[in-house]
């Protein structure tokens, strides 16, 4: 990793005596209290800087994640953030043209602001949702000298490209590839989530000693073990006596669910097993058709559980599901599996075991990778879940291994600390 982290008399604390507090500008989509991962792990990190004395703005839109406005104000401080929030469309993430029209008023907005508006920040740190921030970001470089970093949640447009919406070779595919990286190639910093996707940012020019990897996380008292016996979910879902094989979160273009389906239908007739989908996503109509053509009836789909619940909600799981297509290794790193290792629950990676998911799963012994390319995945699948049913055991030792992992590596101070001293290292050096 490339940025170098050393004793500095421009740490927070020191300018904190100085009188001069560094200032962040974040900008992202989404935002407490939208439900999308992007905007949780933000407020995260946003908070734990105000916390520690930091200067933190967010500039984010009111539309949800999913569709329509969240209801909160267009200006607040909450827990020491100050949070600016602008109208745009909200036509939501079901249709394509739909979701450009939320994008292009974000961006008229967000460009706005950091080349005309009258706060300078020591640093702006854009997400990667919408795509294509950073271009924003190199602009007011280019005219007022903002000095900008990169947190890397996805890879745009390669995510487009792999997905088949864009071909490779367009005009308009060159031109996007080309506003990307000039976009990654002005950011002092650029913050990645694997070795995967590190590679791909250096392929596309970022230069290696300006990235850094952090990994997502969850927080530990967030989400932990809860026993079935203690869990309120348990009862209300009726699922008392069932052994629960749970999907969590989005499910989208990147994921794998060929295998996951097909094992669905080889054991709908076991009366010990149940397919819990609990999210959203372009793919889930595509899931509920499959369910309802083949008679699955040990299977439902439901809306997200509020954050509030999900030490509950995962700890519904007796084993959880993550999934990624091969094309987008590098391009997406579900950030599921970090919440799963932190309910103590083992993880099913339905997905390349060359990839950060599937390496991460292996080296913490906290689950099972199954490889989709494989010709008998499903049965594999519908194999292990029956054997875990039977005896769960084994998937408990692996659940306990997780936990113990995530505690040690991917737990919330740990990796905001180490973001911070990254932010820290990059304000001091530029100032």
């Amino acid at each position: 990793m490339a940025v170098a982290v050393e004793a500095r008399r421009g740490s927070p604390g020191a300018r904190e005596e100085e009188g001069r507090r560094p200032s962040l500008l974040f900008v992202n989509q989404h935002y407490w209290p939208d439900v999308a991962s992007t905007g949780q792990h933000l407020t995260d990190l946003a908070e734990y800087l105000a916390e520690r004395g930091w200067t933190v703005d967010v500039f984010c839109s009111r539309g949800r994640y999913l569709r329509g406005q969240v209801a909160a104000p267009l200006l607040e401080t909450h827990n020491g953030v100050r949070i600016q929030r602008v109208r745009t469309t909200a036509f939501g993430r079901a249709r394509h043209l739909g979701r450009l029209l939320d994008y292009a008023s974000f961006y008229v907005q967000v460009l706005a602001t950091i080349v005309f508006g009258r706060r300078r920040h020591d640093c702006v740190v854009f997400l990667t949702t919408p795509p294509l921030l950073s271009v924003l970001g190199r602009i007011a470089k280019l005219l007022r000298g903002q000095r900008y970093a990169i947190w890397s949640m996805d890879l745009h447009p390669d995510a487009e490209i792999a997905s088949g919406m864009l071909a490779p070779r367009s005009p308009l595919t060159r031109l996007l590839v080309a506003l990307d990286r000039f976009g990654l190639r002005g950011a002092e910093l650029v913050v990645d989530l694997g070795r995967y996707m590190k590679r791909r940012l250096v392929a596309h020019g970022v230069r290696e000693d300006r990235t850094a990897t952090v990994n997502v996380w969850n927080r530990r008292g967030e989400v932990e073990p809860t026993p079935r016996e203690r869990n309120p979910l348990i009862d209300e879902l009726g699922l008392r006596d069932k052994f629960v094989v749970m999907y969590s979160g989005n499910a989208g273009i990147v994921h794998e669910f060929g295998p996951i389906l097909d094992a669905m239908r080889l054991t709908k007739d076991d009366p010990r097993i149940f397919w819990l989908f609990v999210g959203d996503g372009p793919r889930r109509g595509e899931i509920e058709r499959f369910v309802r053509a083949n008679g699955i009836t040990n299977a439902t789909y439901r809306e997200y559980f509020p954050r509030e619940q999900l030490r509950y909600s995962l700890s519904v799981g007796d084993a959880h599901l993550i999934s990624l297509r091969a094309p987008f290794v590098g391009i997406s790193v579900p950030g599921k599996l970090y919440g799963i290792m932190a309910s103590g629950r083992p993880a099913i990676f339905v997905g390349p075991e060359a990839s950060d998911s599937g390496e991460t799963v292996i080296e913490n012994g906290c689950g099972v990778v199954i490889d989709p390319a494989r010709d008998d995945a499903a049965t594999v699948l519908a194999g292990m879940v029956r054997r875990w049913a039977a005896s769960p055991a084994e998937a408990a030792r692996m659940g306990e291994a997780g936990r113990a992992a995530f505690l040690e590596r991917f737990e919330r101070d740990a990796r905001c600390a180490q973001f911070a001293e990254l932010l820290d290292t990059t304000v001091s050096a530029r100032r």
